[in-house]
């Protein structure tokens, strides 16, 4: 019988995993949603992704990012595998940011992640543009982008909060 520290300690590892499915079934964009905040959209699933890769990469599988792209993808209408591929690129791009630095601090995290959103929405630009009939504005995936860097630090300091908790239970 397990208990209720183990299922306790299972769930909060397992967290990242569930918030980064729950943002993919209900195709997240940020503050979008919000009326008063229309022109603030942003990709929650790109800063979790770049987040746990970078800080993490223990609880958050490729696996897993692969299977939330996929839903992202059927719940947004795009074609099947654009957005795992997309979000596969940031991770093997951060994966390479992580090898490669020396000495991580918040500020090189941030704008190294300037170039792996460039690169992971350059293979998404590339998929609906190829392979698909779907148009959209290019001003808003880069308003999409820009965002999603500014808002990095905020989500930064939540989740690495976040972790600092977790582990001093």
């Amino acid at each position: 019988m397990y208990s209720l520290k183990y299922l306790k300690e299972t769930f909060l590892r397992s967290l990242p995993i569930i918030l980064l499915y729950f943002v993919s079934f209900n195709s997240f964009e940020g503050l979008k949603d919000l009326p008063n905040f229309l022109l603030f959209s942003f990709n929650f699933q790109m800063i979790i992704i770049y987040f746990y890769t970078l800080k993490y990469s223990d609880y958050l599988g490729t696996g897993h990012i692969f299977i939330a792209g996929i839903i992202n993808d059927v719940v947004i209408g795009t074609p099947l595998g654009a957005s795992s591929l997309s979000y596969l690129t940031l991770c093997f791009f951060t994966s390479y940011i992580k090898n490669v630095t020396l000495r991580p601090k918040m500020t090189s995290e941030w704008f190294t992640f300037i170039p792996a959103i460039f690169f992971s929405n350059l293979i998404y630009f590339l998929i609906i543009n190829n392979f698909s009939n779907l148009s959209f504005y290019y001003v808003e995936l880069l308003r999409n982008s820009f965002f999603t860097f500014l808002f990095f630090p905020i989500f930064y300091f939540i989740f690495k909060k976040y972790q600092m908790r977790f582990k001093e239970e």
